[in-house]
């Protein structure tokens, strides 16, 4: 597996990620939909110049979920057993259409499970920028993870 298993995260380490990502109108536009999501601010463009912003706002779980994705590559695929929670989400400055998203991710902390030996939990926090190094998005990841199987 590529993914790190739990032995591998150290607390306070920080992970940037190489792979960026640009985000479009049609990524934008298909997830408001996708998930049903009439919101204007997403999805309305004349609605949207009589906004503070004069322009569509991505909608702010693609956003989560496009900054988790980035982040699963170097992290947790094929290690993690489950997503256990999401604290402490914002989103601090606005997306745009044509903005390319990077990210960060430290590692908060690392426990071994109480009840099974063959896994642990981690905390991660995953912090998204624009191209203009503006903070976009942010949030406190809880991950239940595999322990590396014994030789």
């Amino acid at each position: 597996m590529r993914g790190m298993y739990l032995e591998d995260f150290v607390p306070g380490e920080v992970i940037s990620h190489t792979l960026r990502r640009t985000v479009t109108e049609m990524d934008n536009m298909l997830f408001s939909n996708m998930t049903l999501n009439p919101q204007p601010l997403h999805i309305d463009f004349e609605f949207c110049k009589s906004t503070e912003f004069g322009q569509p706002l991505v909608n702010s779980l693609f956003t989560l979920g496009l900054m988790i994705g980035i982040s699963v590559n170097d992290t947790t695929v094929g290690t993690t057993i489950a997503n256990l929670g999401m604290t402490e989400v914002t989103f601090p400055n606005p997306l745009f259409h044509g903005d390319t998203v990077r990210v960060e991710t430290k590692i908060v902390s690392v426990r071994e499970s109480k009840s099974k030996p063959d896994r642990g939990i981690v905390e991660l926090e995953h912090q998204a920028f624009n191209q203009r190094d503006q903070l976009v998005a942010r949030c406190v990841r809880q991950a239940m993870m595999r322990r590396r199987p014994a030789p």
